[in-house]
């Protein structure tokens, strides 16, 4: 089975990512995704013989809207409240990527030049592993973008996204969060690849 076909096998495994990822459909978003943890703890939940939902705190839905002001973005956050049910009305985050680069730099103090799509997003995640996005299309078939390939994924491995700056006390509170909840993960930074 390819890791995509993998992914998708495990995505539809999960009633509760099947259902946001039906509810966020509904909202008919502009170019939008699921990403980050909702993805990645997922499969690595089912990697490890855990619950499907297990140390999921939020679902990341994103889309790219030219309509940057916070005021169009809110109006979609307000939706995507109304339309889950409690718990998950407090876990569906909506965010748009047009905006990112409005407040990026201010929260993490990295640079963060405007991105053009939803996907493009992905290229800039801390992490291979993490930088994976899904979509339940119109036909029920379950898009994926993954700029780096599903392997980091699939071999549960940490290593810094290689075509970002190096953030030392970011990748390694990252890092630290989930090796707390999945402790089976492997890391690799940058000193160590150059020492093998």
């Amino acid at each position: 089975m390819s890791l995509e076909a993998d992914l998708k096998r495990t995505v539809r495994a999960s009633a509760t990512l099947m259902r946001v990822l039906q509810g966020v459909r509904a909202l008919n978003l502009p170019d939008w995704r699921l990403v980050s943890g909702c993805v990645y703890q997922t499969v690595w939940n089912a990697r490890t013989g855990r619950d499907p939902d297990y140390g999921l705190k939020d679902y990341d839905a994103v889309y790219f809207d030219p309509d940057s002001s916070y005021e169009a973005e809110d109006v979609h956050i307000r939706r995507a409240a109304a339309a889950f049910a409690p718990p998950l009305d407090a876990m569906v985050e909506v965010r748009n990527q047009a905006r990112v680069h409005l407040w990026f730099e201010g929260k993490f103090g990295e640079p963060y030049p405007a991105l053009a799509n939803t996907d493009e997003a992905l290229e800039r995640f801390i992490c291979p592993a993490f930088a994976v996005g899904i979509r339940l299309e119109a036909d029920d078939e379950i898009s994926v973008a993954a700029p780096f390939g599903l392997q980091d994924l699939a071999d549960m491995r940490l290593r810094p996204n290689p075509h970002r700056a190096f953030n030392r006390a970011g990748f390694e509170r990252v890092v630290a969060s989930a090796q707390a909840r999945w402790p089976e993960l492997t890391v690799e930074t940058p000193a160590m690849r150059e020492a093998g």
